[in-house]
């Protein structure tokens, strides 16, 4: 079966050329960027996809008459297809699991202590100029709200208890061996000084984070998410940001990626910004391609 690659960028080719061996099956490496709409001309007639995070829109994919496999490099295909509709036309999607959880629980420990501490808005001050030394927050005794407690919940609870905080989590199945205090999940949001979004995104969960849950937070709170940004309502986050009902919000992850230079979310001072790099380490991405190798190894086979 012909497989491609259709997005690999330059950091992921370096990474590829490390992992991928002699022995592992041919692939079609794409570095070139497309425009959504050539989705079918880059896919061609091969018949597996290794996608990182292109958008696939089920009515570009239906004219793909020879894909009958999506490896999606991650696990929030959800994100950049409807994998329902897609699988109805014949075409499995394939996810990647736990290659990442250190990684992305690092980030998101990065993100709480660059927004407690105000330190992106600092930097831009310094670079332009301006010498204003900020007060911000001490973590050491603060309680943490972990929401989704998986692979990467449980590695963010894990850092945060050795750095000191008080940690508190809810999941939405139980979790015996959670390690920390399962809580309602109101209880959680009106007891945490910093809320770390941790779920994965699907039909229960879009929109999780509401305007109502979202006003049941404590004034002044942190709100990390470096997991979806469709677990949030976006206005309703937006208004709490500029009420400062939340102090300040560390993002890796957005509505619609790239984020535009005049998104409101862009101008706002208390609001610390990453590219969707959470998972972005040589460990992990290494993790990731050999996992999507076995699998094109795998439905080859």
């Amino acid at each position: 079966m012909k497989t491609i690659f259709i997005d690999c960028n330059q950091q992921l080719g370096a990474v590829w050329q490390r992992v991928h061996r002699a022995d592992d099956p041919a692939v079609t490496i794409n570095t070139q960027p497309f425009d959504k709409s050539e989705l079918p001309r880059v896919v061609g007639d091969h018949e597996i996809v290794i996608d990182d995070h292109s958008y696939m829109p089920t009515d570009l994919v239906r004219q793909c008459r020879n894909l009958k496999h999506i490896v999606f490099l991650g696990t929030g295909a959800a994100s950049y297809m409807t994998v329902a509709e897609i699988e109805a036309l014949g075409v499995k999607v394939h996810t990647i699991k736990g290659y990442g959880d250190t990684a992305v629980a690092e980030q998101t420990i990065a993100l709480m202590m660059a927004a407690c501490r105000d330190l992106a808005r600092m930097d831009r001050s310094i670079r332009a100029g301006t010498w204003q030394p900020l007060e911000g927050m001490q973590v050491l005794g603060k309680t943490l709200g972990v929401v989704g407690l998986g692979g990467i919940g449980m590695e963010v609870a894990r850092i945060a208890k050795g750095m000191g905080m008080n940690v508190i989590a809810w999941n939405r199945t139980p979790k015996p061996d959670a390690g920390v205090p399962l809580v309602e999940l109101d209880a959680l949001l009106q007891q945490a000084d910093v809320v770390s979004l941790n779920l994965v995104l699907n039909d229960e969960t879009r929109g999780f984070i509401d305007q109502a849950r979202i006003a049941r937070m404590k004034p002044g709170v942190i709100l990390v998410n470096t997991a979806r940004a469709a677990l949030v309502d976006e206005a309703a986050m937006l208004d709490a940001l500029r009420s400062g009902h939340i102090r300040h919000a560390g993002l890796d992850v957005f509505h619609n990626e790239p984020l535009k230079a005049d998104h409101p979310l862009a101008s706002m001072q208390n609001v610390t910004l990453a590219a969707h790099a959470a998972f972005r380490t040589l460990e992990a991405s290494m993790t990731l391609l050999r996992r999507a190798i076995d699998i094109v190894k795998r439905v080859q086979s």
